[in-house]
């Protein structure tokens, strides 16, 4: 067994998320996964669970937050996921 290293759930089912930076992370639930990796938006501060949206190094959790940031350039930022064509 595993021990989750946000918990501290001993878990069967525990598994491990390899980072790109090559750190190893051992959970026993996605949620705990969530809390420990997820990026904060630097806008709302709530936990960037989708896409989210990248501008100059740094993440925000959709358009809306990034245009709010950003000024001039996030008049560029356009949230595309679910928008119908034009």
């Amino acid at each position: 067994m595993a021990t989750c290293e946000v918990c501290g759930n001993d878990y069967w089912m525990a598994f491990e998320v390899r980072t790109v930076s090559g750190d190893v992370h051992t959970f026993d639930s996605f949620e705990c996964a969530v809390h420990r990796l997820a990026p904060i938006c630097e806008h709302c501060q709530i936990r960037i669970v989708g896409h989210g949206v990248e501008v100059s190094g740094r993440f925000f959790c959709c358009g809306h937050c990034a245009r709010s940031e950003e000024g001039a350039r996030g008049a560029e930022i356009r949230d595309a996921v679910g928008a119908r064509p034009a």
